[in-house]
């Protein structure tokens, strides 16, 4: 499930790095990703690109960028930079991963890689043109030693065979202003925090639900999901979560085995300052498993750096990307019908 490792990182490949350009100063980028990436040892971010010069020249003053470009074309057209990072909001996400792919960059792209499983679709199509340039849908989560641990416990069958897992991801946000509040951009919870519910559980299984089952409540004046339910049919086991937009801030996953149990207390914004905590129970036994501390932004960077430098598969294919999509989108499928789908 994990071809990739962070600790195994080979020696000769230690001093070799990929200039970095950033497309948009968004607050992910700017305060989480931008400062993990320029940790790593293969990432260095060489410029940053907003809708104006002045934006742009701030962000880059701020975290020590060498270059700022007033428009994202520019820095598209600054043939020093290898691979580019895209925190753009949702809509933008597919028409610049393919912008970026003409200017002959690679592309790390925020999740969701596109609005739809068709654009998704269309998308893995066109980088089939560029098979020289890698793309990845950024996942940051599956990079964290938390999951590699829990998914090598569930290989070696430490918690017998996987039947269900629980996972729920919640914050409260209200702000007309605020883009995930906007439904024609791709707004909603689904599209913002339901993705990690859909991509663990089929990570898990390692495998796609045969039928889905969705329940929405929709906000009445953003016309956005503000809390979603689902149930993944595995066929072998189920998943079963709930995202929202408007709870109280709240995340966990649960894994139920018929030998025993895995439960991860921070499983997606893991915080880089302090150790993970997970918990593994065998039968009547609760074992307590700290992780060190690492930041997962700064594992997924070098990663893809390296699949770069090495001429390598990325951690994730791009063919994930469009599964997840096409689950998603049979998840909204389902709650308009009221019954159960097959993606």
């Amino acid at each position: 499930i994990f071809p990739f490792k962070y600790a195994s990182l080979k020696k000769n490949y230690i001093m070799k790095k990929i200039l970095w350009g950033i497309i948009s100063t968004a607050k992910i980028g700017i305060e989480k990703v931008i400062p993990a990436m320029q940790l790593g040892k293969h990432s260095e971010i060489v410029a940053i690109a907003s809708r104006t010069h002045e934006r742009a020249r701030e962000a880059a003053e701020k975290l020590k960028i060498p270059k700022a470009y007033g428009s994202y074309q520019e820095l598209l057209d600054d043939t020093s930079i290898d691979a580019v990072y895209i925190p753009l909001p949702n809509h933008m996400h597919f028409p610049w991963t393919i912008k970026s792919l003409t200017a002959d960059k690679h592309v790390l792209c925020e999740k969701p890689i596109a609005l739809n499983a068709a654009e998704a679709k269309e998308l893995l199509k066109e980088t089939q043109k560029y098979p020289q340039l890698k793309v990845m849908e950024a996942f940051m989560y599956r990079h964290h030693p938390q999951w590699l641990r829990a998914l090598e416990l569930i290989n070696k069958g430490e918690i017998g065979l996987v039947k269900t897992v629980h996972s729920f991801f919640s914050y409260y946000n209200d702000d007309p202003e605020n883009i995930r509040n906007m439904a024609d951009i791709g707004g909603g919870g689904l599209m913002d925090i339901g993705c990690y519910c859909i991509s663990i559980a089929r990570l898990i299984f390692d495998a796609e639900p045969q039928r889905v089952l969705g329940k929405i409540e929709y906000d009445p004046r953003f016309r956005t999901d503000r809390i979603c339910s689902g149930i993944l049919d595995f066929g072998r086991g189920t998943s079963t979560f709930t995202c929202s937009t408007q709870l109280v801030p709240y995340q966990r996953v649960n894994i139920f085995g018929t030998k025993g149990r895995i439960e991860i207390e921070i499983p997606f914004n893991a915080p880089p300052e302090q150790p993970c905590r997970m918990f593994f129970q065998c039968k009547d036994k609760i074992e307590e498993i700290e992780i060190k501390i690492c930041d997962q932004y700064t594992m997924q960077g070098d990663l893809f750096s390296l699949a770069i430098i090495k001429n390598e598969k990325v951690p994730t294919p791009l063919e994930d990307a469009v599964a997840n999509m096409k689950v998603l989108e049979t998840v909204i499928q389902s709650a308009d019908k009221e019954s159960w789908c097959k993606p």
